[in-house]
């Protein structure tokens, strides 16, 4: 057995008498309580262990002002007192028994018991909680990408020829379902093919990547110079007549089918660029993320189509294209602009040209949404409205310039610098600094790319009560996207820390906390994703 820690020079020759003296504190504060007194409970040691190859490591963490006295191993008797962080390797797990005092009191005598929950363990069940809400969050934002896909000049005039369709078919509530899942099977099909493809780890480098971010910058300003109406983008009629020929030629399933890759394809130049950003946030998240994020678009998009064919009665009861969709047209030509700048914001931060800081890509969106409300304030009461709305969120923008936080777009601006701390970006130095000082480390694996660590960084760490737990500690934050300073193998800064994150603790996703010791062993469960700020207050050690 293996015991570091700091020791007293007296601990273990007067063991019976510490025990009367805590005992005595105890019947005290017993009687104390039966007068009708009130303590408050307190828990100044903390407990967690993990598997080391065939050993057991068994920390405790005591707060600033406390000892613990280690009362036995299992069978062995202890009797020693310790401060700050203890930490023994045992060949086998058991119980610990032990208590704490401070100047004022002294807690009862407890017994703490590792269950034998492996490290690893603990991370796939953190990680596979982060990764659920990232999949929700994903389908969530899917759907909004379809809903909003349907009232776009490509797909709203689809809703006539699908009407028309159907009723000269003569089909009937069973067709109207066959049509909308043929629809949802064509998106979420184009997500399996994607993942597929490329693979659940090319898809994480394909959301950093400083060539696909350049590419969709690029793609969505010209759609968005084509929704201002500059010029027209639609893929060759021929592919959608020869399709919706063969779909009125044909019968059964197959004629569905093919009048919904009809819809596909006539929708793309307009669907296009909403499926393109949604596909690339979920390249970063999960394996299963760009399927589920095409499933939430394709039932958000299918649905009016299947109820429209079902009932098409209801479409003497559309409004007609007009004024409006131009306006609905221009409005999304603003918001895609904005939203451009996300993707060139992550190139330039990850190969560090420093063309787009944080002020001016809030400056940016600035007067996107500020030329948004000087659009839509001339047209009717709905657009006026509107335009209000635009107007306030410039306004609720303009504090960013001089460093507010502007947490409505933590997930899309660069991140804001941790001011008034020092923090480290380099693995050993940051070790060697914690050392020194004798300081836990917050390591926080990270990513310019990363949409949840913005939203981390903006809600939780930058909230007032973390920041004041986390001058506890030395923070080391690793970019793994990072593709600046590379060695003499090539290899760049974010690809080292993406290595240590996966070999030495198991994990390849963003954000990813641990709590280490001043000398570097983990000390809890590793944290993830979650914007719970007593959550994560109830997590740090310190």
């Amino acid at each position: 057995m293996h015991i570091c820690g700091k020791s007293s020079n007296f601990a273990g020759k007067i063991i019976g008498m510490r025990h009367l003296v805590t005992y005595i504190a105890l019947l005290c504060a017993a009687v104390m309580a039966a007068q009708g007194l009130s303590a408050q409970m307190v828990e100044p040691v903390k407990w967690s262990g993990e598997t080391v190859g065939d050993s057991v490591r068994l920390t405790a963490v005591i707060e600033a002002g406390w000892h613990m006295t280690l009362i036995s191993l299992g069978e062995e008797t202890v009797g020693e007192e310790y401060e700050g962080i203890y930490s023994v390797t045992l060949a086998e797990a058991v119980p610990v028994r032990f208590n704490a005092c401070d100047d004022r009191m002294c807690t009862a005598p407890e017994i703490w018991e590792y269950k034998e929950l492996r490290d690893e363990g603990i991370k796939e069940s953190r990680n596979e909680g982060g990764s659920d809400r990232s999949l929700w969050i994903i389908f969530l934002l899917g759907m909004l990408g379809g809903f909003m896909s349907i009232f776009t000049p490509c797909v709203w005039p689809i809703i006539p020829m699908t009407v028309s369709f159907f009723l000269k078919k003569g089909g009937g509530k069973k067709d109207a379902i066959l049509y909308g899942l043929s629809i949802v099977i064509i998106y979420v099909g184009l997500g399996l093919l994607i993942t597929i493809l490329f693979g659940a780890s090319a898809l994480n480098a394909l959301s950093t990547n400083a060539i696909v971010n350049l590419f969709f910058f690029a793609l969505l300003v010209v759609f968005a110079l084509s929704f201002f109406g500059l010029f027209e983008i639609t893929l060759p009629d021929s592919w959608s007549t020869a399709l919706d020929s063969k779909a009125r030629s044909t019968s059964g399933f197959v004629s569905i089918l093919l009048m919904a890759f009809t819809l596909v394809i006539v929708s793309f130049s307009c669907t296009g660029p909403i499926i393109g950003t949604l596909l690339v946030e979920a390249a970063g998240q999960s394996l299963l993320a760009p399927a589920t994020g095409m499933l939430g678009f394709a039932i958000a998009l299918a649905l009016p189509f299947a109820l429209f064919a079902m009932f098409p009665e209801w479409m003497k009861q559309l409004p007609k294209s007009g004024e409006w969709m131009k306006s609905f047209k221009v409005t999304l030509a603003f918001v895609e602009l904005a939203l451009s700048l996300k993707f060139l914001s992550v190139a330039d931060m990850a190969y560090g040209w420093g063309i787009l800081p944080r002020w001016l890509f809030i400056a940016l969106w600035i007067i996107c949404f500020a030329g948004l409300g000087v659009y839509l304030i001339r047209k009717s009461w709905v657009g006026k409205s509107l335009a209000i709305v635009s107007f306030a969120f410039a306004a609720y923008l303009v504090p960013g310039l001089c460093g507010a936080p502007v947490k409505a777009i933590a997930a899309f601006a660069p991140p804001k610098p941790v001011e008034g701390r020092e923090v480290f970006d380099d693995y050993e130095q940051g070790l060697l600094f914690a050392k020194q000082e004798n300081k836990p480390v917050l390591l926080d694996f990270t990513g310019y790319g990363c949409v949840n660590c913005r939203k981390m960084e903006a809600y939780v760490l930058s909230a007032d009560t973390v920041q004041k737990r986390l001058a506890n500690y030395v923070l080391i934050t690793l970019y793994v996207d990072d593709k600046q300073d590379k060695d003499a193998d090539g290899e760049s800064e974010g690809n080292e820390n993406s290595r240590l994150q996966r070999e030495v603790y198991g994990s390849n996703a963003q954000p990813y906390y641990i709590q280490l010791s001043p000398r570097g062993e983990i000390i809890s469960e590793p944290y993830s994703f979650s914007v719970d700020v007593d959550e994560f207050l109830n997590w740090l050690k310190y």
